[in-house]
């Protein structure tokens, strides 16, 4: 479910900024983000967070489902990632 929801969120914002068109499993994944009224909460709720959380990680679950906190962005060139901390270039299709 967090694996779902979190691609949801990078598609969401992707398509915001002019990505596309979405393949089916991108709209559903995009669909599980935006149609999720307390993120925070589902992924706290769903059995990998509860799982989580009585581990003593429940800081971790919530910094999971922070948005907007990071401007780097790894990138995997040639089997090692990297980053890229702008926007430029065009957006692939999702």
């Amino acid at each position: 479910m967090e694996d779902l929801t979190g691609a949801g969120a990078i598609i969401a914002e992707l398509q915001s900024r002019g990505g596309g068109p979405l393949s089916p499993e991108a709209a559903d994944a995009r669909s599980s983000f935006t149609q999720t009224p307390d993120v925070a909460g589902a992924v706290a709720a769903c059995s990998s967070g509860i799982e989580l959380s009585r581990s003593g990680f429940a800081d971790d679950v919530a910094i999971a489902t922070e948005l907007d906190t990071s401007v780097i962005v790894p990138v995997l060139t040639d089997g090692a990632f990297s980053h890229r901390t702008d926007a430029t270039g065009s957006l692939p299709n999702l």
